[in-house]
């Protein structure tokens, strides 16, 4: 959704509220495309602070299907939003990009509400997911997930340079 803000970025010290569905059913980045499983609306207030400086303000919450990290079934995981950003809308886009400004969701007069939600979550985004605390995985010959139970693979043969570690762990089991 795009929001034009000349009308609050002329009048010092307006502000707008707005309660905003996102539009966007799958998160997509390197990693891979992720579905939106559910999304509660963002609420968004904008306020003019002064000498056309707007500030941005959103909450909400966005829960999305992300595969465990060690047996790929997928995890809901919610990702709350909670974000505060200024915008200098006396800056032209040439000088954003001078000033190494990357606010991509801002162009010209018009917020993309999406594309800043994205990078919200983007900048929330887990670095690992897990199913349950002692997820077991993959079974690393044949792919049966271990959690159901174990599988009919041989137990692979230890490598030899690593007995003398072997042996060490070997210890602390019996204790």
């Amino acid at each position: 959704m795009q929001i034009h803000l000349s009308e609050i970025s002329s009048c010092d010290g307006k502000c707008v509220q707005h309660s905003i569905d996102f539009e966007m059913d799958t998160i997509t980045f390197q990693s891979g495309s992720f579905p939106i499983l559910h999304k509660n609306p963002i609420e968004l207030t904008i306020t003019n602070t002064g000498n056309k400086v707007l500030e941005i303000e959103g909450t909400g919450e966005i829960t999305v299907g992300i595969p465990c990290d060690r047996c790929l079934e997928e995890v809901s995981v919610s990702i709350p939003l909670d974000f505060k950003r200024k915008l200098d809308m006396k800056l032209t886009d040439e000088d954003r990009i001078h000033d190494l400004d990357e606010k991509s969701y801002l162009t010209g007069m018009d917020l993309d509400v999406d594309r800043l939600v994205y990078l919200e979550v983007l900048m929330s985004w887990p670095l690992k997911v897990l199913c349950k605390e002692d997820c077991k995985g993959l079974c690393s010959q044949c792919g049966k997930n271990l959690n159901f139970g174990p599988c009919d693979c041989a137990e692979e043969p230890k490598d030899p340079r690593m007995a003398a570690i072997s042996d060490i762990f070997s210890k602390f089991k019996e204790v």
